[in-house]
């Protein structure tokens, strides 16, 4: 997985949102491929118009759990957009995945703002799946 440092600075130097486009479907296929075993109903995000699976994984042997993500999506575009949100979350405490503002960053690398209607909410819908699964395991 390409750390979130590194996707930052890439984003900050493609100034064209062509070449920020072409990054983040590059960044779809470094993506590991989700066994077809987890793609199911239960893991699939739903308010997507793409489809898009996600699995979490938590160490429950703390009161703060660390998270990680497993995701895919059927389209480019989405699933580098699922590489970008396994970034920002993916191995981390489930106290810090609550306080952080994901959307603020994808508006910061200049990604946000070319989406279509359908793509931010798809992106919503899977920050907040990620959100809430995280705050379910801070209360057990």
């Amino acid at each position: 997985m390409t750390p979130l440092a590194e996707i930052i600075d890439n984003c900050a130097y493609l100034d064209d949102w062509q070449d920020r486009m072409s990054y983040v479907i590059e960044l779809g296929r470094k993506l590991p491929d989700m066994p077809q075993a987890l793609r199911t109903s239960d893991n699939k995000v739903q308010g997507c118009a793409s489809q898009v699976w996600l699995v979490t994984h938590a160490n429950d042997d703390d009161s703060d759990p660390i998270l990680t993500f497993e995701g895919e999506s059927d389209a480019h575009i989405v699933r580098g957009l699922v590489a970008i949100v396994l970034s920002i979350f993916s191995g981390r405490p489930a106290s810090d995945i609550v306080k952080t503002d994901a959307l603020d960053l994808f508006t910061r690398m200049g990604l946000i703002e070319y989406l279509t209607a359908q793509r931010a909410n798809g992106l919503r819908s899977m920050i907040k799946r990620i959100k809430d699964e995280a705050a379910q395991k801070l209360v057990g």
